[in-house]
């Protein structure tokens, strides 16, 4: 088995679910009207302010650093596998109507890399700070 080869592989997955989630999370600190509307009809939680997607938004923010960096991989990894895996099945509705919602089809590629990632996180060397 080739480690460089599959480091760097392990390392692309990584920053492209990095880069994701930075936009979601950009989303919430910059638009958090429409972070709003998302977590109302895709998450069933309605009523929060401003504030409160700032802070979600920071959090998202320090896990994102830690996910990047490969610190806490146990932690981090599983909890970017666990957001996306919520985020992805709270949009079944979505698949019910492909053809309409092609977009959302892309969400499952990407919670197979999350696995991926938090399966093979020991082999997750490249430019990591963590073990």
């Amino acid at each position: 088995m080739d480690k460089d080869r599959i480091s760097l592989a392990l390392l692309t997955l990584r920053l492209g679910v990095a880069l994701v989630f930075f936009m979601w999370t950009l989303d919430k600190l910059v638009q958090p009207e429409h972070a709003a509307a998302v977590y109302e009809n895709f998450y069933f939680i309605g009523g929060l302010g401003n504030t409160a997607f700032y802070i979600i938004g920071a959090l998202e923010m320090l896990l994102i650093a830690a996910f990047v960096a490969g610190l806490y991989k146990r932690f981090t990894y599983g909890l970017i596998l666990l957001l996306h895996t919520i985020s992805t099945l709270s949009s079944w509705s979505q698949y019910l109507q492909p053809f309409e919602h092609l977009l959302f089809f892309a969400a499952w590629p990407m919670l197979a890399a999350c696995f991926t990632l938090y399966y093979l996180r020991d082999m997750d060397t490249r430019w990591t700070l963590g073990k």
